[in-house]
C-alpha cells in the first residue's frame, strides 16, 4: 500500500470517528452548567406564554421551553432564571449575553435572522396579527377601520404590519404607538383607540387578563400577517443552537409517538426503536451527540409533557385563553408542527 493510500485511510478513519464522537458542549452550555441555571429572556407578562403569578411562579408555553431546557441540561426544570424583557430590550439582552435564550413570543423574520446576530430555532406557535374592538363599535372587519385609531406597541413586527396593511388597502389608519405593552393595552381599554392590534394569541391573552368584561370585546376574524413565533439564540455557538432545537423537536416527536409526562418512565421499556432513541432506552444514546447525557430528553418530557400537553395546558381550548390547536397541530393531524427525526 502506498503512503498516499495510507494517508487517505487515516483521514477516512478520523472522519468516521468524528461522526460518532461525543459533541463538545459549547461555551453557552458550559456557562449554564457552571452557574447551575438557564437564563431565559421572557415576556414581561403575557398569559399563556410567559407570566408570573402572585407568588412569582412563571408559567406558559414559552416558559415550558425554558423548563425543558433546564431539565435536559441541568436535570432540574426549576433551575431557570427568568428575565422579563419588553419588545425594545429583548434583542439587546440576547446579543449582549444577558440571557442564554430569548423565549418571548418573537416572530421569525429575514431581518431578525440575518442582521441581528441571532439564530431562529424552532417555531413553537404559528400565529397571525389581528385586531380587537369593542362589541358596541359594531365593527365586523378590519377594512372598517378606515381612518380609525389603532393602539400598537413599538419595536414589533406588529407596528410595521399595521402600516403596510393600511397603505396596501388605502385605509389611512392612525397608529397610536406605545413602548410598553401595558400602556398600549390600557389606552385601548380606556377608549383612546378604536382598536388594538397584536398577534391573535396576544389579543386573546389581553382580553382574558385585562378586560373588565371579556364579552364586551371581540377579536376580528381578519388576520393580516404570518407570525411564526419561537425562541432565538445567539449566533456563534452551534452546540447550544443544536441543544435548543433538538429539545423542542423531541417534545414534538414525543407527542407523535404517544410519550407523555405521565407515561415517560413506563415507555422507557418500549421496544419501538423511535421511542428508545427519544428516551435513551437500550443502547440508544443521542445525548452524547449534543454534549448531554443519555436521559436528556426523557427529563424534558417529564418536566413539561410533550408539545401537545404544553399547548393544551397553557393556551388550548380548555385553558383560560381557549385557543384552538389549528395550525399548531401535528403535521399528521392537519397542522404545521413537523419535528425533524430524533435519530
Amino acid at each position: 500500500m502506498t503512503l498516499k493510500s495510507l494517508k487517505t485511510l487515516a483521514l477516512v478513519a478520523a472522519m468516521g470517528a468524528a461522526l460518532v464522537a461525543p459533541a463538545h458542549a459549547g461555551k453557552t452550555l458550559d456557562g449554564i452548567k457552571a452557574r447551575g441555571q438557564v437564563v431565559c429572556g421572557v415576556n414581561t407578562g403575557l398569559a399563556g406564554f410567559a407570566a408570573a403569578d402572585s407568588a412569582g411562579k412563571w408559567s406558559g408555553l414559552d416558559v415550558d421551553v425554558c423548563r425543558a431546557l433546564a431539565a435536559a441540561t441541568l436535570s432540574d426544570p426549576e433551575k431557570v432564571k427568568y428575565v422579563p424583557l419588553n419588545a425594545q430590550q429583548r434583542f439587546t439582552a440576547l446579543q449582549s449575553g444577558e440571557v442564554d435564550i430569548l423565549a418571548r413570543n418573537t416572530t421569525f423574520t429575514l431581518t431578525r435572522d440575518a442582521s441581528l446576530g441571532m439564530h431562529d430555532t424552532v417555531t413553537n406557535y404559528y400565529d397571525g396579527q389581528g385586531f380587537m374592538v369593542t362589541v358596541k363599535s359594531k365593527i365586523k372587519s378590519a377594512k372598517q377601520l378606515k381612518g380609525q385609531t389603532v393602539c400598537v406597541q413599538s419595536g414589533t413586527t406588529t407596528e410595521k404590519n399595521l402600516t403596510d396593511y393600511s397603505k396596501a388597502n388605502g385605509l389611512g389608519i392612525k397608529p397610536v404607538v406605545f413602548e410598553k405593552l401595558e400602556a398600549a393595552e390600557n389606552a385601548y381599554f380606556t377608549g383612546r383607540c378604536v382598536a388594538y392590534t397584536t398577534d391573535a394569541s396576544g389579543l386573546a391573552s389581553t382580553r382574558g387578563k385585562v378586560a373588565k368584561d371579556p364579552k364586551e370585546h371581540v377579536i376580528l376574524a381578519d388576520l393580516i400577517s404570518k407570525e411564526p413565533l419561537g425562541p432565538m439564540v445567539r449566533r456563534g455557538d452551534d452546540e447550544w443552537f443544536a441543544v435548543v432545537k433538538w429539545v423542542m423537536y423531541g417534545l414534538l416527536e414525543a407527542e407523535e409517538y404517544g410519550v407523555t409526562q405521565a407515561n415517560v418512565e413506563q415507555m422507557k421499556a418500549s421496544t419501538d426503536p423511535v421511542i428508545q432513541r427519544l428516551l435513551g432506552g437500550g443502547n440508544e444514546d443521542t445525548g452524547k451527540l449534543l454534549g448531554l447525557d443519555k436521559a436528556w430528553l426523557a427529563r424534558a418530557i417529564k418536566a413539561t409533557g410533550n408539545y401537545g400537553e404544553s399547548f393544551e395546558r397553557n393556551v388550548g381550548p380548555k385553558s383560560a385563553l381557549g385557543l384552538p390547536r389549528g395550525l399548531n397541530n401535528l403535521w399528521n393531524k392537519g397542522g404545521l408542527m413537523y419535528a425533524y427525526p430524533v435519530r
